[in-house]
């Protein structure tokens, strides 16, 4: 399912990164950002379909990103992916209407079933 405009957000680049190229070989390639800035400025030039989008994140956290792009793309599809979420965490996110909420490390089949799923969704 080529065509699904994504957006991968982790401060930790390597991590990012490795996320990113492994997609990539599962056909879905995948924008990266390296904060909650970064990850906003793209979203206002280029409105993806689907966020990946960890939570703890220095200056602007993923928390945040989460309710600004609620609040101005409400049809972007949004997947919480974090190895620090709580339980008052997570029930934010998912009462900000997030798409789904998965720990970290979470399996790389899983997280391409549910971005698949997102962009179904979305569209």
């Amino acid at each position: 399912m080529t065509g699904i405009k994504l957006l991968l957000v982790d401060d930790e680049a390597e991590f990012v990164n490795a996320m990113a190229e492994r997609l990539h070989m599962r056909d879905l390639a995948g924008h990266t950002a390296l904060s909650g800035a970064e990850a906003l400025e793209f979203v206002e030039d280029e409105e993806p379909d689907v966020i990946v989008l960890d939570l703890k994140m220095p200056g602007i956290d993923g928390m945040e990103v989460l309710r600004r792009v609620r609040r101005s793309y409400p049809d972007i599809q949004i997947i919480i992916h974090t190895g620090h979420g709580n339980d008052l965490d997570e029930a934010e996110a998912w009462s900000l209407g997030v798409f789904d909420y998965l720990k970290k490390p979470a399996d790389i089949d899983l997280m391409v079933e549910r971005i698949k799923a997102a962009y179904l969704q979305k569209r």
